[in-house]
């Protein structure tokens, strides 16, 4: 259910649920998260996080939600695996992204979205709190009041309005996204890994 290519130096790791919304197992974090220890050790330039059919992820899978998946410490284990990634990463948003997806997403570098795309994190109505980094990082992308309204108000944004929130970087068709991810990912791929990791720590330093 998540895969790993490799097209030289830039992996590609693609959740693949399609006939559940992508929605994310415990077994599946934990494979995201064994994938990103692997790479970021094996020198990989990027990474390009995406997933299959029309919905990148729902989320955790009902079921297991309910047998307390939702306040599993596997999700922070994850976004925090992938904010410490030494290479670029982009996450390439072929669809919809709700709830504890969020995180891995808000921890990439980039984030590209197909036009059809809608965003919405429902912690408030449901019940729970949202994992413990995607507030601020979802802040420093959005700004304090926006985050709000998608963690607080239920917001269900599209990806025009994502884009004008700073939620996304680029709108881009279905047809080119992953396409698009690799050409943001070129530069990365033709420098030094420890180049890469120099900027990028530059870059996110407080």
């Amino acid at each position: 259910m998540i895969r790993l290519t490799h097209d030289e130096d830039i992996a590609l790791l693609t959740i693949d649920r399609q006939d559940k919304a992508n929605s994310l197992t415990g077994q599946m974090l934990r494979d995201l998260t064994a994938h990103l220890d692997e790479l970021a050790g094996s020198g990989c330039r990027a990474l390009i996080l995406t997933g299959t059919g029309k919905v990148f992820s729902a989320g955790a899978d009902l079921a297991e939600a309910r047998a307390g998946l939702a306040r599993s410490p596997e999700w922070e284990r994850l976004s925090a695996r992938m904010a410490s990634m030494p290479c670029l990463t982009i996450a390439a948003l072929n669809g919809t992204l709700a709830g504890g997806a969020f995180g891995m997403v808000l921890a990439c570098d980039l984030r590209l979205a197909v036009p059809e795309a809608k965003f919405f994190y429902p912690v408030m109505k449901l019940g729970f709190l949202p994992q413990p980094s995607d507030p601020q990082r979802m802040v420093a992308l959005t700004g304090p009041s926006r985050a709000k309204m998608i963690l607080m108000g239920g917001a269900k944004i599209e990806a025009s309005e994502a884009l004008a929130w700073g939620l996304i970087d680029r709108i881009v068709p279905a047809e080119d996204l992953i396409a698009a991810a690799r050409g943001l990912a070129e530069d990365s791929r033709a420098a030094a890994p420890d180049h890469a990791a120099a900027i990028k720590a530059m870059i996110d330093q407080p």
